[in-house]
């Protein structure tokens, strides 16, 4: 589990695809503290570390992602070069300064506008329609690994503010038109949704 607080930006070292595909990532962390088979989130993506090290431009670790990873997030698209939001997966006692967050990506939403907004920045995003229903004003959505609070839905498109220090630490500041992100619904969203759906097969029989 995570939070989607995001406490490192990672840059993608290499890609070596094989039956999985293998990302070798620079970060900042510690891997001496990492262990192998630990889970961290790659721009909300909960992968699982298979190797880690430090060499001369600093620590690495490396992850797998399987075809079907691939297919559902932005995965598909990592190159080297690129950056990522990472989150080591929370600790029994940890604060707790975002929300529950699984790392299990429901989809990917496209950016349609990035407008400045005084000191911060408004990002909208239009999303599948079979994931719309999750998404409400005031709720909470995770932008590739960021926690982040929806300020208004229109039909399928919904709207965030990126303030400076999220701009700053995270990926999201330098989001432009049609970018994709993956999504991950508020996990609160998906069971108030899941009980709606039982009470109306109820009322139906």
């Amino acid at each position: 589990m995570f939070t989607g607080i995001v406490t490192d930006i990672g840059i993608i070292r290499s890609v070596e695809k094989r039956g999985d595909t293998r990302f070798v990532i620079g970060c900042a962390y510690d891997t001496s503290k990492i262990a192998t088979g630990a889970s961290i989130a790659c721009s909300g993506c909960c992968l699982t570390v298979t190797d880690k090290g430090r060499d001369a431009t600093g620590d690495w670790f490396a992850v797998d992602a399987s075809a079907e990873t691939l297919s559902l997030t932005t995965a598909q698209h990592w190159r080297a070069g690129m950056r990522l939001n990472l989150e080591r997966a929370l600790r029994v006692g940890d604060e707790l300064g975002g929300h529950i967050v699984s790392g299990h990506v429901d989809g990917t939403v496209q950016v349609v506008s990035a407008t400045p907004e005084g000191d911060s920045l408004r990002l909208v995003f239009e999303m599948p329609e079979a994931l719309a229903r999750f998404v409400a004003p005031k709720g909470s959505v995770t932008l590739d690994g960021a926690s982040l609070t929806v300020n208004e839905v229109d039909g399928l498109q919904f709207g965030v503010n990126i303030i400076p220090h999220t701009q700053e630490h995270t990926t999201l500041g330098a989001l432009t038109p049609e970018t994709a992100v993956n999504l991950e619904i508020d996990v609160l969203a998906r069971y108030v949704a899941r009980l709606d759906e039982a009470r109306a097969g109820r009322r139906e029989t």
